[in-house]
């Protein structure tokens, strides 16, 4: 079972040699990068590539790990109790199963993204150690052992916000997802637009590394954030002629797609004041 990118996903040789390391060592792969660079679209691609079925698990602020294991609903079993509910007496008819239950029981191998998992509480991926190690955990509730019968491929993903526990780490295989270089942003932008032309795609994609390495910039624009910028220049129609840049204009053309915060705005436009004023 070997993943080699499909017709949608530029995979790089170095991703696609941490996907094929983790299946074949059967640990997790940690995904870092940053925001907009395709971390969680991995995990669909490699689902697609492998024809595997994926579960996906997005985590939150308040998510618990105990929630991907499973819920014992305590409250609707006293509710059933008291309206005299013969369901009561089964205990597993109050018991919800979360995405790593559905994981470890999947009649098929499959993938299982945990999504953005440095959102929630630090203590959340110490509390994944063992089921994570072992594929499998106890119900308490009701005296049974959830084993995984087709130990699935987990695909873990991060931006960054927090530091992971070490003994979280040691358990995974991890890779960083590098910020495309001009090439392989020129395939993946060809992936998704095949009839760009090169004049604007070159303009385009050389403006936007310009913006993404001024200093003083809060977020630098991502893969994902020029991907609609170029689907904005398309369907507006604009040259390659259009895009270039003044001491007047040092805005980008459709800047919003670019620029998420006033921070940055105002960079630019300061950039462009002291362009004029010393011309």
């Amino acid at each position: 079972m070997k993943f080699s990118g499909t017709d949608t996903y530029v995979a790089t040789d170095d991703l696609m040699i941490a996907v094929n390391a983790a299946i074949t060592l059967e640990r997790p792969l940690l995904i870092k990068g940053e925001p907009g660079t395709g971390k969680t679209e991995l995990a669909r691609q490699v689902s697609q590539g492998l024809g595997l079925r994926m579960i996906e698990w997005n985590i939150k602020s308040t998510t618990k790990a105990q929630q991907g294991l499973y819920e014992y609903d305590a409250v609707s079993r006293l509710r059933d109790s008291q309206l005299g509910d013969a369901r009561v007496h089964d205990v597993a008819n109050y018991i919800k199963k979360g995405k790593l239950w559905e994981a470890f029981q999947s009649g098929e191998k499959c993938v299982l993204l945990i999504d953005e998992v440095d959102k929630a509480d630090i203590e959340f991926p110490n509390d994944l150690l063992q089921e994570l190690d072992r594929m499998e955990f106890h119900v308490y509730e009701t005296g049974e052992t959830i084993r995984a019968v087709n130990r699935p491929i987990v695909i873990i993903t991060s931006n960054n916000e927090k530091e992971l526990p070490d003994a979280f780490l040691r358990r995974c295989f991890f890779h960083y997802i590098q910020f495309p270089d001009m090439e392989t942003l020129q395939q993946i932008v060809q992936v998704h637009f095949p009839d760009i032309k090169s004049s604007l795609l070159t303009t385009a994609l050389t403006q936007f590394f310009e913006i993404r390495e001024q200093p003083g910039l809060k977020k630098k624009p991502s893969t994902s954030e020029v991907l609609d910028w170029l689907k904005l220049l398309l369907a507006e129609d604009i040259s390659p002629e259009d895009l270039k840049r003044d001491g007047a204009t040092a805005l980008p053309k459709l800047h919003g797609a670019l620029l998420k915060n006033e921070q940055d705005v105002h960079l630019f436009e300061r950039l462009a004041f002291l362009a004029r004023r010393n011309s």
